[in-house]
């Protein structure tokens, strides 16, 4: 009887997600046409804990505000809302989801997160750009589309150059690729030519961005990438 109770549990757990993410892409598609029609640029950053994705876009919403765009954040977790404190030192509209021990993030959170926006008087239509910052991880969010415009996968280069084919099911749905704390490659012996390699044989011709938040290298590039 276990046995076959055994047998039988990997096609109702299969289903039962088919059925999840199906309802997932359904909303992610409703949202991403009502993004379009409202000129709102959606980019969901994905990372790895420790990539720097916190700091990258602390100064990129704080450069941006500054040059009067209109941006704003949503940034998931498991708890706490420290980096929503640190993404809300920009200047720019913040807002924590935490999804306690869920570890990605899905369409309805952020459907949810900007209705409680909206209630509060923030009108995503008067956004540019909404950034969205995934739960640090590199295998949950892979499959999960939350409506957005553009998917930046972040990697820096203390993770080592061989995380795009540890992890290439992430890195394979990626638009742009970021290799980020490039101010650290040198003392990390960071084999820029190896993780290149790396990334265009899981995704040729991605688009790649090398940049730093401490010293400002690259951010350039990466505000015209995402503005």
């Amino acid at each position: 009887m276990s046995s076959a109770a055994s047998v039988g549990e990997g096609p109702r757990i299969l289903e039962v997600r088919t059925k999840i993410l199906k309802k997932n892409d359904e909303l992610a598609r409703e949202m991403r046409t009502n993004f379009a029609a409202a000129g709102v640029r959606v980019v969901n950053l994905v990372s790895s804990p420790g990539s720097g994705k916190t700091r990258l876009l602390t100064e990129t919403l704080r450069r941006l505000h500054e040059m009067g765009r209109a941006v704003a954040a949503i940034v998931g977790d498991l708890e706490t809302d420290n980096d929503a404190r640190r993404l809300a030192t920009s200047g720019a509209p913040v807002r924590q989801i935490m999804t306690h021990g869920l570890c990605h993030l899905e369409a309805e959170m952020i459907q949810d997160a900007l209705a409680a926006w909206g209630a509060d008087g923030l009108a995503v239509a008067s956004l540019e750009t909404l950034f969205i910052e995934n739960v640090g991880n590199l295998v949950c969010p892979t499959s999960w589309d939350l409506g957005e415009s553009l998917r930046v996968v972040l990697m820096s280069v203390t993770e080592g150059e061989d995380k795009p084919l540890k992890y290439p099911g992430l890195f394979n749905t990626a638009d742009c690729v970021v290799i980020t704390k490039c101010d650290l490659a040198e003392a990390c012996g960071f084999d820029r030519a190896a993780a290149v390699d790396a990334i265009q044989q899981v995704r040729p011709g991605v688009r790649l961005l090398e940049t730093s938040a401490v010293t400002g290298a690259g951010l350039e590039a990466w505000l015209a990438a995402v503005s």
